[in-house]
This record gives C-alpha cells, sequence and structure tokens, in this order.
C-alpha cells in the first residue's frame, strides 16, 4: 500500500513549502494536512495500538505520556507507516522541503514511533536531545503525524511553540487527524503540549520520525532533551526543573565520555 499522498509533493508545492517553512516563526516549521491517504489514515487510526503495548512509559515531572518503537508489536500498516517515512525518496523530499541537504534516519528507537497519552498527559516544553548518543549523528528536523479523530478544541494539547527565551508562546498547533507537524531541532525550537482533559478511551496519538546529517563542526556539544518551566508553572516546578536538568545533562555527558549512554 503507498501510503504518503505523493499528490501533494510536486516540484511547485515543494518549492513553495520551502518557503513557508524558512519563514515561519517563532523557528523554522510547517504543518502540512492531509500528508497521508485517506484509507491508510483511517486503517492507521482504527488500529492504532493500546498504551500497554508501548514499550516505554513516562512519568514524571515534565512528562507523562507512552512511547512505542516495538514496531513488531504493531500492526503491520504502522512498519508501512515508519518505513515510508524512512525511505530515501522521503528523506530527499524532507531536504527540498527543509533546505538541509542529505537528511536521513535510522532504524531504531531515535528514528521513529508512535506517542501516545491519555487523560492528563503532558509533555513540558523542551529542546531535544542534538547529537544521537550511539551514532554520533546530528539530529535536525522532527516529523509529527497526528491520529486525533473528532478531537476537539477545549481537551487542548496543542503542540506549543515558543520563542527562543521561553518568554511566550508564540504558535499553537491543533493536533488533527491526518496533519503533519515539520519543524527544525536547535537550540531554540522549545516545543511540548500542556496536559490534556479527555473523555475516557480517548488518547493523544502520533507517529514520530527523526532526521540527521553527519555531524556539523559548529554544532552545540553533546545533550539530552532539556526541559523549562513555563512562565505560568508553580514556583516548585520553576525551581525543580532546572536543578534536575542540570544533573541529568551533566551525568549523561560525563557517562558518554566513558562509552556508555542510554536511549
Amino acid at each position: 500500500m503507498e501510503i504518503i499522498n505523493t499528490s501533494l509533493f510536486n516540484e511547485t508545492s515543494l518549492a513553495e513549502m520551502r518557503v513557508r517553512f524558512q519563514e515561519a516563526k517563532p523557528y523554522k516549521h510547517i504543518v502540512i494536512s492531509g500528508i497521508l491517504k485517506p484509507d491508510a489514515a483511517e486503517e492507521i487510526y482504527s488500529s492504532f495500538p493500546s498504551e500497554e503495548v508501548f514499550n516505554k512509559r513516562y512519568k514524571g515531572v515534565n512528562e507523562f505520556k507512552s512511547e512505542g518503537s516495538n514496531f513488531d508489536d504493531f500492526p503491520e500498516i504502522f512498519t508501512q507507516l515508519k518505513n515510508s517515512f524512512h525511505s530515501e525518496e522521503w528523506c530527499r523530499i524532507m531536504s527540498e522541503i527543509t533546505g538541509i541537504d542529505s537528511l536521513f534516519t535510522v532504524p531504531d528507537a531515535l528514528g521513529g514511533g508512535l506517542h501516545q497519552g491519555g487523560n492528563g498527559s503532558f509533555l513540558d516544553i523542551h529542546i531535544d536531545f542534538n547529537i544521537h548518543a550511539d551514532r554520533g549523528i546530528h539530529r535536525r528536523v522532527n516529523l509529527l503525524i497526528f491520529f486525533n479523530k473528532d478531537w476537539k478544541e477545549e481537551y487542548g494539547g496543542h503542540t506549543e511553540l515558543w520563542n527562543a527565551d521561553m518568554t511566550h508562546l508564540d504558535k499553537k498547533v491543533f493536533p488533527a487527524f491526518n496533519h503533519c507537524l515539520i519543524f527544525e531541532t536547535n537550540e531554540i525550537s522549545y516545543h511540548g503540549y500542556a496536559a490534556i482533559k479527555v473523555p475516557e478511551n480517548v488518547t493523544r496519538k502520533s507517529f514520530y520520525a527523526y532526521y540527521y546529517t553527519t555531524l556539523r563542526e559548529d554544532a552545540a556539544k553533546y545533550h539530552d532533551t532539556v526541559f523549562k518551566a513555563r512562565p505560568t508553572d508553580s514556583t516548585l516546578k520553576k525551581a525543580m526543573t532546572p536543578i534536575k536538568e542540570g544533573a541529568k545533562n551533566f551525568i549523561k555527558r560525563q557517562l558518554r565520555r566513558l562509552g556508555i549512554t542510554f536511549k
């Protein structure tokens, strides 16, 4: 089954997307609606695995969600989904959209997977890890596709794009069904989503793919995910987050120097 709606990506539309991506604020990004063929999007939605199947669960100060990269445990169409967005042709399209040459992805959990969260799920504002700890390659672009049918505004779950000094929420991206958000990952690409309020049996669902280039000489030194508190967060969270994140990244840098890495 061909999954991607390739009719969206002709020479003219790719040139237009590149302009939109380059000019977007607060950092380079683009939202593309209908990225998957309707039948494929419907099948993915109807067969989306339950959180219980996912191989990672996060519940802490800064995040509450599940993540799965164990594609052997998912219906076959999810492997097709991942393979489509890992293909050489799609990587070429990603380079056309972003203007970043020679993008590629990887077959492990830091290349693609699924996210899901039920009532109360959240992901605090953060920048992503910048260097693949095992492969020594530079993370450059994120792709997210949402599978939230009949999602209501009051559920929340918008992807928030914040400015460089985390003083202002510049844009909110509604997690609409079969919509795709692509954005550059760098030292100011602060993003996340606030706690959702959904009925029982409703979850926020998405697919992710991360794209890399070989390591640049001017890349920032290695760091893991770096969470930041919102201006509206509690005093306790504002105090705890930088201490926790500073300690985490210091320890991971030291372990990496010893050849010990954690995914």
